[in-house]
């Protein structure tokens, strides 16, 4: 299908424009439009070409093209159209920092929810793997792996090369995969007793001074080292901070299998539980940027209507979002203890894309004696992409510009908002310290 012959000029001045994900449209499921949806975007992206430099999703498409009988999009065949659907993790980034043609141009591009469109019109067909359904179950996961006794057997089991082969078949995990470990002793568990401190709130910009803590899937049964760093920086700075009293997994794992009747389901479990914190006066803060920008922009997305979804949008923050507000307000202690040197700052996709600008960057850049040099490029992991026997060789080719910038700096830390990414670039540098998360540097300046 050709471009719009009213197209007039290239890229858009305005400020791009989001359009809600129409998803509970039957509409939405038809495959008969969608294929045709496809076929015109494919069209503008193949004569476009920005995008190639950000995933395995348009390279697959532009080899399509260009191994075609026809060179055109014509030319290739629509069961191959799903190849590309299959390489897209929704990173979101063609649409935030490389795409032209995005809302209000005319000719109306968004690649990642025409890719989300598609995951789900895949999922609804049953064409989903058991085994990345089950992956992607990061709360069920977490809850039985770190039971007693079967914490033990799983962490084993992750070290065993002969286990993992096992994996690789059962699960579809690559044996290579960095697999995280889990631990009995949770986030809630360690923070079960904690009571806020005693401290009266004071409002910065948009925040009122003290912050619920969400503290997802991976904080709580994987790292949950962060989630205490996070409280210990917080309350230094005078914020009083509590867990959140219930929650699940936030939907993103599910949102990228296009599972969105699943996404429905955990929303409809976490916004009534942030709703009542946000009415009496707590801001909800995420150490996942994954996390955060699923709140702040997935789910207002999928449900614009909904005035508790955009209630949570408006109240929920990015940890360093939160410290550069308390900061503009003179509210934020610069009593560091020790400076950090070099520190290579991997800028997760998911943060990028929430606006926000380089949060991160400007709070480490206080502490004396720091330079922080960032890194915009995706790290390849994104979840289950990195870990499944099909993409996990793309994942780790994805993720090698970064590891050989982050090696050209020499820095003294490597650290990413996102701790996966993290784990992913670490696992290719021979780094002098452990910490891997800019919440684990800013409590080490401090000498807290």
């Amino acid at each position: 299908m050709s471009k719009s012959p009213t197209a007039s000029r290239e890229g858009s001045l305005e400020a791009p424009t989001r359009h809600p994900l129409n998803w509970q449209d039957p509409e939405f499921y038809n495959e008969a439009p969608l294929l045709e949806e496809l076929e015109r975007v494919y069209d503008i992206c193949h004569g476009c070409r920005r995008c190639v430099s950000l995933c395995d999703a348009f390279p697959t498409l532009f080899d399509l093209v260009d191994e075609s009988d026809t060179f055109e999009v014509d030319g290739v065949a629509k069961t191959d159209y799903w190849k590309v659907v299959d390489e897209c993790f929704l990173c979101d980034l063609c649409y935030q920092v490389k795409c032209p043609y995005v809302p209000p141009h005319e000719w109306n591009v968004d690649f990642p929810h025409l890719m989300l469109r598609a995951k789900a019109v895949q999922f609804n067909r049953g064409e989903r793997k058991i085994s990345h359904k089950l992956i992607s179950s990061t709360t069920l996961n977490g809850r039985v792996a770190s039971l007693p006794v079967i914490n033990q057997v799983v962490n084993a089991a992750s070290k065993s090369p002969a286990m993992r082969k096992m994996t690789a078949r059962m699960l579809d995990i690559h044996p290579q995969a960095h697999l995280p470990e889990f631990h009995t002793h949770t986030l809630r568990k360690r923070l079960r007793n904690h009571q806020p401190r005693a401290i009266e709130a004071t409002e910065a910009g948009p925040t009122r001074g003290q912050a619920a803590l969400f503290a997802t899937c991976y904080c709580n049964f994987n790292e949950p080292g962060i989630g205490e760093d996070l409280v210990a920086v917080f309350e230094h700075n005078s914020i009083p901070v509590r867990l959140v009293d219930k929650e699940t997994c936030c939907g993103m794992p599910k949102l990228e299998q296009g599972d969105l009747k699943t996404v429905q389901k955990y929303k409809e479990r976490n916004i009534p539980q942030l709703i009542r914190l946000i009415d009496a006066g707590w801001d909800i803060v995420a150490a996942v940027p994954s996390c955060v920008l699923m709140f702040k922009q997935e789910l207002p997305l999928m449900f614009p209507t909904d005035t508790d979804v955009l209630k949570v949008k408006k109240h929920i923050f990015d940890p360093f979002e939160y410290l550069l507000h308390r900061h503009k307000a003179k509210l934020l202690r610069t009593d560091f203890h020790q400076s950090l040197g070099t520190v290579a700052w991997h800028v997760p996709c998911h943060q990028r894309v929430q606006n926000i600008g380089p949060k991160t960057k400007q709070v480490l850049s206080l502490i004396p004696g720091t330079e922080i040099n960032a890194i915009e490029r995706c790290s390849g992991h994104d979840g289950t992409y990195g870990v499944r026997n099909s993409t996990y060789a793309k994942s780790q080719k994805i993720a090698r510009p970064v590891i050989t910038r982050a090696k050209k700096m020499e820095a003294d830390y490597l650290v990413s908002d996102c701790p996966m990414a993290a784990t992913q670039i670490a696992a290719g540098l021979e780094l002098k310290h452990g910490e891997t998360n800019p919440l684990s540097l800013l409590r080490k300046a401090y000498g807290i």
